[in-house]
C-alpha cells in the first residue's frame, strides 16, 4: 500500500535533507484562508517557519499580501515577493536600525512597521529616521503575560503612546500582542485563558480606537490562531500551521492542517544488534526538545532515538533484521521554524515525484541589505 509521504525519485534526494510536499502545503494555505471565512485582510502570517520565497509568493497570488518577520533578511524576503507590508515582530537595535531603514528606502512599494515596548529603542529609531528623512509605522508590543517581550499595561505604556503621537517621525499603527504561552491541548481551556488574559488589552485598544479608528490589533501566532480568528478585529499571524509539524498536530487537535514538510533521513550503519544509525544528528532537526520530542518518524515503529551528535542518530529498534543500510526514514518534526533554519533548500515533490528545488533564503542573517 502506498504512503501519502512515498517519492518515486527518492534517490534524486539526498539526506538529511527537507522535502516539501507541494499539494499539502496548498492544502494548508487553502485551510488557514478558510478559517478566516477566505478574508485575506484577517491575515499577517508569520514567515520564520517557511523563510521562502517560493511559499511567499504562493501567498501573494492567494491575496495574502501582509506579513510577520523576525529578521530583517525575512522582511526583505516579503518585499521582493511582492509584499503589501511587512512588520518586523522583533525589537530593532544596533546595526538593524539602520538596516530596517535602508529596507524602506530600497523597497517604496512596501510598507514596513516595527514593535517598540520602551522609550530607549524609540529614541534611537527617531534619530537614525530623522537623519535619513524617512517615517516609520510602529506597533507597540504589549506583555501579555509570557514575559518575554513587550510592555505591560500602564503608566509607562501611557508615556510611550504619547511620545510616539507627539513625534513627527512615527505613525502610530496599533498594539501587538503575542501570547505563545497558552498551548493547552485542551481547545476550551486554551480559549478561557486567551480570552482573560486579552481582556487589559481590549480595554485599552478600545480607548485608543475612540482617537483614531485606523488603529490595528495584531494577535497571536499558531497556538491561539482559533481563538483570535473569530473577532472581527484582530489580524492573526499563524506561522508554523504552514508547514504543521508533531508538536502542534499533539496540541492543537482543532486545528485540522497537513505535514507538508519531513526530513529525510537515512539507515548509514547497524553497528550492533539492535541499534541502527541515521544520517540525522542536531545539526539536521531542531534538537531544543528532549530527545524524545525531536523526531518521529512515519515508517518505523517501536523504537527509540537513543541519543544524537552533530551528524549521527542512534536509535533501538525491535526489527533490526528487517532494516537496512541505505534504507530511507521520513521524519516529522517535533518544532518546524529551527528544523527549516537548519537546511539551505526544500525538494520540492509533487504527485510522488521530485519536480523543484527551492532554496531556503530567509535562513541568511543578510541578503543584500
Amino acid at each position: 500500500m502506498r504512503n501519502w509521504y512515498d517519492i518515486d525519485t527518492i534517490d534524486e534526494v539526498d539526506s538529511p535533507s527537507l522535502v516539501l510536499y507541494e499539494e499539502r502545503l496548498n492544502f494548508n494555505l487553502g485551510k488557514m484562508l478558510e478559517m478566516v471565512n477566505d478574508d485575506p485582510s484577517k491575515l499577517m502570517p508569520h514567515i520564520k517557519t517557511n523563510k521562502t520565497a517560493e511559499v511567499i509568493r504562493q501567498m501573494v497570488n492567494l491575496g495574502i499580501k501582509r506579513f510577520k518577520a523576525s529578521t530583517i533578511a525575512e522582511a526583505e524576503l516579503a518585499a521582493r515577493e511582492g509584499a503589501d507590508s511587512v512588520l518586523v515582530a522583533h525589537q530593532l537595535v544596533g546595526p538593524k536600525i539602520n538596516r530596517f531603514i535602508a529596507l524602506i528606502q530600497h523597497f517604496p512599494t512596501t510598507k514596513f512597521a516595527v514593535i517598540i515596548d520602551n522609550t530607549h529603542s524609540l529614541l534611537a529609531l527617531e534619530k537614525e529616521a530623522m537623519n535619513s528623512k524617512v517615517s516609520i509605522d510602529v506597533y507597540i508590543d504589549i506583555n501579555n503575560g509570557m514575559d518575554r517581550t513587550g510592555i505591560e499595561i500602564g503608566q509607562g505604556l501611557n508615556e510611550l503612546i504619547d511620545q510616539i503621537k507627539t513625534s513627527n517621525t512615527f505613525k502610530f499603527k496599533g498594539l501587538h500582542v503575542y501570547d505563545g504561552q497558552f498551548r493547552d491541548p485542551d481547545y476550551d481551556d486554551r480559549h478561557a485563558r486567551v480570552e482573560g488574559a486579552m481582556q487589559q488589552v481590549l480595554k485599552l485598544y478600545e480607548d485608543l480606537k475612540n482617537e483614531s479608528k485606523e488603529l490595528e490589533l495584531v494577535c497571536g501566532g499558531t497556538p491561539t490562531f482559533s481563538s483570535h480568528l473569530f473577532h472581527a478585529y484582530r489580524i492573526c499571524s499563524p506561522g508554523t500551521c504552514v508547514f504543521w509539524d508533531w508538536g502542534y498536530d499533539e496540541k492543537l487537535s482543532e486545528q485540522n492542517f497537513q505535514y507538508a514538510v519531513l526530513i529525510v533521513t537515512r539507515i548509514i550503519s547497524k553497528p550492533t544488534e539492535g541499534i541502527i544509525t541515521i544520517d540525522l544528528g542536531h545539526k539536521s532537526v531542531g534538537s531544543e526538545n528532549p530527545i524524545d520530542k525531536r523526531v518521529k518518524f512515519l515508517n518505523l515503529s517501536n523504537y527509540r532515538l537513543k541519543s544524537q551528535s552533530e551528524e549521527h542518530g542512534v536509535l533501538e529498534v525491535d526489527n533490526w533484521d528487517d532494516l537496512k543500510v541505505g534504507e530511507v526514514l521520513f521524519g516529522v518534526p517535533f518544532h518546524i521554524c529551527p528544523t527549516v533554519n537548519l537546511h539551505d533548500a526544500f525538494s520540492v515533490i509533487s504527485n510522488g515525484k521530485k519536480v523543484d528545488q527551492w532554496q531556503i533564503a530567509g535562513r541568511q542573517r543578510k541578503i543584500t541589505i
